[in-house]
């Protein structure tokens, strides 16, 4: 962890110049926002807090509508607003868990009015648009970047700071089964433990709170898993009728990815999610060390190499007939390209 700290040093003491020089400051991740979107949000929040008295920081939902129900036990959870509702032109505005404006929904214009950007990141960008960042693909989670900036502060860091960022570790790594889970990822979480976060109680609301709705959803998900390409590729998918029917929320919909991913055999998970104006989002997972995020890009997504996520105009089926060929096609690339290095 130190030694990302210090190569990090010039970075973060850019974006510690402009916490300086900013009096109002929002902070604001990614649409459809996830346990590392907003525990990075919210614990970012709490350190500026900690280290600079007298700052105006806002939290933002870059979408409108409540916080998801199952992270609204998260410390701070209800300061987070909706963008819409901010009509000012911040002096900073800090993206976390994103680099790509075009993913701030509601908030991408006021991210455009602000005086000043900076970005605490761990998804790929070429050309991340800002005044400061740091961008660390290598990162497991948002949540382990904006860790390291506290340390970097010298910071002590609190018990709901630790809550907020163990959160975003936990959920952006499985549960710590997904790849991503590496040494890192459980060392910057002994060390949020040791400062004060509940594990059990990340467990208690993320994993273990499923309302009767949403267990009957997942039956039905559960009951359409399909395979495709020789067992290779698994998906599933829920449609609005199935919302209605079952009375399970939208925001809910996202862990069901993993039931999709479970199927033996299968290297590469797809679940997929009607949602309201036409629109599909596709969740896609891959088991093995095989990239998936060239998949989400082509379909006007992205993400990381082995989550990654998309919305295209239309309805399931107009979804499978995109996806699934482009997923057939890496892996069909890749299995040549292993065979050839074999011979």
């Amino acid at each position: 962890m130190q030694s990302h700290i210090d190569r990090c040093r010039k970075a973060f003491d850019d974006i510690v110049r402009l916490i300086d020089e900013a009096q109002t400051i929002v902070i604001c991740a990614h649409i459809n926002s996830d346990g590392d979107a907003l525990g990075s949000t919210l614990a970012l929040s709490e350190i500026i807090a900690a280290r600079w008295e007298g700052k105006e920081v806002t939290c933002l939902m870059p979408d409108k509508g409540e916080v998801p129900r199952i992270y609204r036990f998260l410390p701070d959870s209800d300061r987070l607003i909706s963008a819409c509702d901010y009509t000012g032109d911040p002096d900073l505005f800090i993206c976390v868990d994103l680099s790509a404006p075009s993913r701030l929904g509601e908030a991408e214009e006021l991210f455009r009015r602000a005086k000043k950007r900076a970005i605490l990141d761990h998804h790929p960008c070429d050309d991340p648009q800002a005044d400061a960042f740091v961008v660390r693909p290598s990162a497991a989670a948002a949540g382990i970047v904006v860790a390291e900036f506290a340390l970097h502060l010298g910071l002590d860091i609190s018990a709901d700071i630790a809550q907020n960022l163990f959160c975003a570790i936990t959920t952006d790594t499985g549960r710590f089964q997904y790849q991503n889970a590496d040494a890192e990822a459980f060392d910057v979480a002994s060390f949020l433990v040791s400062r004060g976060a509940n594990p059990s109680e990340v467990s208690l609301h993320v994993y273990q709170s499923f309302q009767l709705a949403f267990l009957h959803l997942k039956s039905a998900v559960m009951g359409r898993i399909t395979t495709f390409s020789h067992g290779r590729i698994a998906y599933s998918y829920a449609t609005q009728a199935d919302l209605a029917r079952t009375g399970a929320s939208l925001d809910e919909c996202d862990g069901l990815v993993d039931v999709v991913r479970s199927v033996e055999g299968s290297e590469v998970a797809l679940f997929l999610k009607e949602v309201p104006n036409g629109e599909v989002r596709g969740n896609l997972r891959s088991k093995t060390g095989r990239d998936i995020s060239g998949v989400a890009r082509a379909l006007g997504g992205g993400g990381h190499a082995a989550a990654s996520g998309f919305t295209i105009k239309g309805d399931i089926d107009d979804a499978l007939s995109a996806a699934l060929p482009l997923l057939k096609d890496l892996l069909d690339q890749e299995e040549a390209e292993e065979g050839t290095d074999r011979s």
